[in-house]
């Protein structure tokens, strides 16, 4: 009888720790997408409710975007935040599966102390790295240009790491039987390795793009050429420069459509996003 209430106590006990569990994740999530729901509310809002706090518009109207699209030009700023970061992006997937394939399945002397040099490059604020890119950028004449915003960016240590430990679980007699059929080592790379690798690529990638897309910090040293400027550095130029001329709509707007193709490339990806960080980092 009292090992019946035991278990009986234990299992209240046990639904009310998943009860306050959830409702943590419910009132965390709450306070993570409030900002974002305001934001669309407002970008919708007409001009009499533009300051309430209620999500749903009175009257919804599109014109804070008419005014978005008509100050600045958002749809070249657009077409260069994805030109510059697809670029990107590509790059970073070629070479840094190039490196990680070499530090995860070529002998070479030296192997393991150049990966750990990888490893401390990551351990560097980026802001310090800042001054001498800057320095370099400037020298090159890649000031104002679509060559100072890809070209700084084209490998990542971040990448590599991710190739080189996903790269270290595929069998090695694959790659074996790939060599001796002939195959070099940049077709075993690109068409045994890549097609059994797409979560990690994808992982890397939605990274790559992401950060791209939503830095401004960069960009705003490098490049003060509005025919050049990316979306990111164009809205936040509009919300605080002056342009938006104070309107709250037009800013939330602007900043909505900035903010968009990164929620569609995270939801359509979700999947393997999720796959290609769970299956990093197995074996060391």
């Amino acid at each position: 009888m009292g090992s019946a209430i035991g278990r009986h106590s234990e299992g209240l006990s046990g639904v009310a720790r998943k009860l306050l569990f959830y409702l943590l994740l419910t009132v965390g999530a709450l306070c993570f997408l409030l900002p974002f729901l305001y934001m669309v509310s407002t970008s919708f809002k007409g001009p009499r409710e533009l300051f309430d706090l209620n999500l749903i518009p009175r009257e919804p109207t599109l014109r804070h975007f008419r005014a978005v699209f008509t100050q600045i030009p958002i749809g070249r700023a657009l077409f260069n935040s994805a030109f510059v970061y697809l670029l990107q992006t590509a790059s970073v997937l070629v070479f840094s599966s190039i490196v990680g394939y070499a530090l995860s399945r070529l002998q070479f002397f030296g192997r393991e102390f150049v990966f750990n040099v990888i490893l401390l490059t990551m351990m560097i604020p980026g802001q310090l790295l800042l001054i001498p890119l800057y320095v370099l950028v400037v020298g090159f004449g890649w000031a104002d240009s679509y060559q100072g915003l890809i070209v700084p960016g084209m490998i990542s240590a971040f990448g590599i790491f991710m190739f080189r430990q996903h790269f270290r679980t595929i069998p090695q007699e694959l790659i074996d039987a790939a060599r001796v059929d002939g195959a070099s080592e940049l077709t075993i790379l690109f068409r045994i390795i890549w097609p059994l690798s797409a979560p990690v690529l994808i992982t890397v990638g939605i990274f790559t793009f992401m950060g791209g897309w939503n830095d401004f910090l960069w960009p705003s040293l490098v490049n003060r050429d509005i025919n050049f400027q990316t979306l990111t550095q164009m809205v936040t130029l509009y919300g605080i420069g002056g342009q938006a001329g104070g309107q709250v709509g037009a800013v939330m707007a602007s900043s909505l459509i900035a903010v968009l193709p990164m929620i569609v490339v995270y939801l359509v990806f979700q999947r393997y996003y999720l796959q290609g960080i769970a299956g990093t980092g197995v074996k060391g």
